[in-house]
Formats: C-alpha cells, structure tokens, sequence
C-alpha cells in the first residue's frame, strides 16, 4: 500500500511540475499585459510592480480607420468557421473513399497523397497566387483563395488521419449495413460518422487553429486592410516608427487566444467510438 502511495505521489510530483512548465508562459503572457515596456524587459516575474491597463485599452483602437480588433476578430472567423466546415465535409468524404472502395488508380494516389505530407507549404504559394490570380480571386470580399481549397480535401495530413481512423473500423458494420438496405452514402452518415466523432473533433479544431494562426495567406490574397484578420492584425498592431508596445500587442493576443481556448476545452467532452454495435 506504501509503496502505491509513493508511485501516486511521484506521479503527482512529475506531472505537476511539467503541467507549471507548460502553463507558465501562458500566465506570463497575460502579466505582461499590465506592464510597460521598461518593466517588461526588466523583470520576468509573474507579478507586475506598476500595473497599468493602458495595453488592453489600446488593443481596442481602430488601425488607421479601416481595421479594428473586433473587425479583424470577425473577418478571421469569416474564413475559419466556412473552412473548418468545408474541410470536415471534403475531408471525410476523401477519406471514406480511400479507405473503403477499390479503384483504380488507388495505390500510385495513395502514394502521391502521403507524398504531399513531405511538401513545404511554401513551395505552393506561387503557383496558387498565380491560378488564384488568373480567376480573379486575389483580395476576394469572400475569401474564396482561403476558403474554396478546403472544399477540395487540401489538407491531406488531415485526410490521411482520417483514412487510418476509418481503417480502424471493421468492414462488418458496413456489411451489416448493406444487409439492412443502407447504401454507401447511408453507411458513412449513420454507421461510420458516429465513430468518427472524435477524430472529426480534432480535425475541425486543428483546422481553426491553423486558419486562425495563418499569415502568409491572409497576406499574399487579401489587399484591402479592413478586411485583414486576426494574424495581420497583430502584425499592423507593432508600430515600427514610435517602437512595440507590447502590453498591446500581447493584449491583442491574448484576446484572439480566447476563443480557441474555449473551443479547446469544450471539445474535450467529446465522446469515444463504442467498442461494439453489431448483432449477433
């Protein structure tokens, strides 16, 4: 029994230390927003000696008129909510097919859709502007250059997540579906989508997450500065002429943080495939 308490303990001890490890820059971050610059460089406590609100006051000022937080907030999630959904839809569909049915063809994309993992993301965007260009997509009040790829599966780490999570599933649920008069289009919805739950959460989530952190997109296809999101606007925040007022631009991070905080924590409740659903 001591010698249970004792592993129990150093668990406790392990754990928590690397849980302040993660943690501490995070509630480092918000302390920095009440401290001015010299203060800021000068100490890295957590506490801050002269607090002043003055960072989370000019976190809500318009950027010359055109661009405010709460509009580069809204513009942000103008393109994350449409792409997230997109890509749960594209994604899954791209998946069931890979990991369902035989085609031909199958093996030489397989190979070339785990190949496009190994390609730098930088390597794309000249071509894309240039076919985004030449449709007249570039600094689109809809966002499509951001938004259309996701309609087509362009996330392939996601799909081959999602192709291993299929596989997982035993082929009887869909035998046993076909026996009940379910076609394959009935099969996904009802039968393998329920089990995908989870993995589909962390699709969606990671999928915000990169939408919402991106930068070289937003740069290269949207030109008009009201309609710039969140990842530029942190970047127009720094006033290079007069020096970063950090306490601001920290501000406006933490803002921008909250609400994938919360879509992080809220996901957490998502509920696991059953171990079993077929009759005898």
């Amino acid at each position: 029994m001591k010698r249970v308490r004792r592993e129990r303990l150093l668990r406790f001890v392990i754990l928590s230390i690397g849980a302040a490890v993660m943690i501490f820059p995070l509630l480092w971050l918000v302390s920095a927003t009440f401290r001015s610059n010299p203060e800021l460089f000068s100490d890295a406590g957590l506490i801050p000696h002269s607090a002043t609100f003055e960072g989370w006051r000019n976190a809500f000022a318009s950027y010359g008129g055109q661009i405010s937080l709460m509009k580069a907030m809204r513009n942000t999630y103008m393109i994350a909510l449409p792409k997230m959904l997109l890509t749960l839809i594209s994604v899954t569909l791209t998946a069931y097919g890979f990991a369902r049915f035989r085609f031909v063809g199958k093996r030489l994309l397989t190979a070339l859709l785990f190949a496009t993992v190994f390609l730098p993301q930088t390597v794309l965007y000249v071509p894309q502007f240039i076919l985004f260009n030449r449709l007249g997509w570039i600094d689109s009040p809809h966002y499509l250059p951001l938004i259309v790829p996701a309609a087509l599966a362009g996330d392939t780490v996601l799909v081959i997540m999602l192709i291993q999570f299929i596989r997982s599933i035993p082929r009887t649920y869909d035998e046993a579906a076909r026996l009940d008069g379910c076609n394959s289009l009935q099969i996904l919805w009802y039968i393998l989508v329920p089990q995908l739950q989870p993995i589909l959460m962390s699709v969606g989530v990671l999928q915000l997450l990169w939408t919402v952190n991106d930068y070289m997109g937003p740069l290269l296809y949207v030109k008009t500065p009201s309609r710039y999101p969140l990842s530029v606007y942190v970047k127009l925040s720094m006033d290079a002429d007069s020096g970063f007022a950090w306490n601001r631009v920290l501000a406006v991070c933490c803002i921008a943080m909250l609400p994938q905080v919360i879509l992080f924590f809220a996901s957490q409740h998502s509920a696991a495939p059953e171990s079993g659903g077929l009759k005898e």
